[in-house]
């Protein structure tokens, strides 16, 4: 391969002893030779676009003021990585180098992003506050109010830390409440899919289930730098904190630490012993409250007690004494009870008298007497009846006969005056259309006539104009008249015959329109 390019210009022909590759083998040989050289290098730069096609890999440009240099980060590496490429960010990537002969460029095959210095985090930091706060998942209106002492609380925290201590211990002091611990990383690789994956199992949870659904979630961690705390600062836990139904308490680094979930949370707490203490009230204050106010309550039921007692008393003392109130109603009734028996002996002797009264009118000559009053009654009605009925019967005869009579002799006559009334007006009526239709039809036919003729030669004929025929047919040129054996000259009044010496006699052709001249 040392050979200079002047060197194959001298060699013409199939000749020479340069090698011959094929663009796969070249291809191929330049990669081994940059994989060799470059094997494992870190880069520094600023991440430009950022490409995240549905296959899972992400293909993205580093660069900075001079150069840009391709970079790729497969599928499984991509799921894997703590910081998430985004555009502006500067980093520093480790890979290898490789080349892409599918379109003869080198690029990177990164293994590693990590940002470049503590400045490059709080840019990144802040450009995705602002994007998500301008979607409104930080707005006051969408977070919830605590609940005043919740059953159940819901912890995400790492087991084994002194902060879960802290938590159990103030809630004990405070006020004793059901816990229930996801355990978590709280810094890593891991600790935003595992603290994201907590909050969504916990709201999960079925209300009336074998687990109890926590009324309040606390997610606390340590203080630590921004790195150790980077976990908290992924969108995929900030978006999984506003979408809690449940309320949720911040408790992430001490009071100088700020994370993106803590403006995602319906409320935030400076230390995690300040979340448990958000949580629960004090239990001795509460007792104590609840002590005062049944005190006061029974001062106030007795001393309502003793002022209704006192208006009652003096309000007995008004009143006349039951002796009084009594005495004249227990007279009356003295009075009535000996006036009773002999007012019912007379009442029974006044309805004894009416019942003898009624008795005298039922004896059985009387009786028998008005029966036969009404037998002779009914009698003469009916002697009466048959010949009134017979009557209105005759009656009756007479009125129908009256009226069949008149149906036979005036109705059929009207009826048939009637009809034949309309029949005359109908065949006036129609005489008049077929009239007018006739007429229409005689004045298009005459308008037809005039346009035939109009339209006619005989009419052309009789403005000055000839037709010319030689030979039997129309002659139109002069040529044509020169050829013939004789001409015949159609006028108005009649036709004219020169020189016919072979065509007399020859009629033209059947359905020709002769020409004008």
């Amino acid at each position: 391969m040392s050979e200079r390019p002047e060197d194959f210009e001298e060699m013409p022909g199939t000749g020479g002893n340069a090698p011959e590759f094929t663009v796969s083998e070249l291809s191929g040989a330049i990669r081994r030779v940059v994989e060799g050289e470059f094997g494992h290098v870190r880069v520094r730069g600023e991440i430009g676009r950022v490409s995240r096609p549905r296959s899972g890999h992400v293909y993205l440009d580093l660069k900075d003021d001079r150069n840009v240099l391709s970079g790729v980060i497969w599928k499984g590496t991509a799921m894997r990585m703590r910081t998430k490429p985004e555009e502006g960010l500067e980093v520093i990537v480790t890979g290898r180098i490789t080349t892409f002969g599918g379109q003869s460029k080198y690029q990177i095959v990164i293994d590693d992003v990590r940002p470049a210095g503590v400045g490059a985090l709080m840019a990144m930091l802040e450009r995705r506050r602002k994007e998500l706060e301008a979607e409104g998942l930080f707005e006051e209106e969408r977070k919830k109010p605590l609940p005043f002492l919740p059953e159940v609380i819901g912890v995400i925290t790492s087991p084994s830390g002194a902060v879960i201590r802290d938590i159990l211990h103030r809630l004990r002091d405070r006020f004793p409440r059901k816990v229930l611990i996801w355990p978590v990383a709280v810094q890593g690789e891991r600790c935003s899919s595992e603290v994201a994956r907590a909050i969504q199992g916990f709201n999960g949870l079925p209300p009336n289930g074998e687990i109890a659904r926590p009324d309040l979630l606390i997610v606390a961690r340590g203080g630590g730098s921004i790195e150790d705390l980077w976990g908290f600062n992924e969108e995929s836990v900030v978006r999984a904190v506003a979408a809690s139904d449940i309320p949720l308490i911040s408790a992430v680094g001490h009071e100088t630490d700020t994370t993106l979930i803590d403006f995602a949370a319906d409320r935030r707490a400076p230390t995690p012993t300040a979340a448990a203490e958000l949580a629960v009230p004090v239990r001795l204050e509460l007792v104590a409250r609840l002590e005062a106010v049944d005190a006061r309550q029974t001062r106030a039921i007795a001393q309502a007690v003793n002022v209704r007692s006192q208006r009652l008393l003096d309000i007995g003392r008004a009143l006349p004494r039951a002796e009084a109130l009594m005495s004249a109603a227990s007279q009356r009734l003295d009075l009535w009870c000996g006036r009773l028996p002999q007012a019912l002996a007379t009442a029974a002797r006044e309805r004894r008298i009416r019942l003898a009264e009624a008795t005298s009118l039922l004896h059985p000559a009387t009786l028998a007497r008005s029966i036969a009053d009404r037998r002779r009654l009914m009698e003469q009605v009916g002697s009466r009846l048959a010949p009134g009925s017979r009557r209105s019967l005759r009656d009756l005869q007479r009125v129908l006969d009256q009226r069949s009579e008149f149906l036979r002799m005036f109705r059929p006559r009207s009826d048939i005056e009637r009809r034949r009334g309309s029949l005359d007006q109908f065949s006036a009526r129609l005489e008049t259309a077929v009239s007018l239709r006739i007429d229409g039809w005689s004045g298009r036919l005459d308008a037809l006539e005039r346009l035939r003729q109009t339209l006619g030669y005989a009419a052309t004929l009789r403005r000055g104009y000839a037709v010319v025929r030689g030979n039997g047919v129309v002659v139109t040129t002069k040529a044509e008249a020169m050829a013939s054996a004789g001409l015949e000259i159609e006028f108005s009044d009649g036709k004219l015959r020169l020189g016919d010496r072979r065509g007399r006699g020859k009629k033209p052709p059947s359905g020709e329109q002769p020409r004008l001249l």
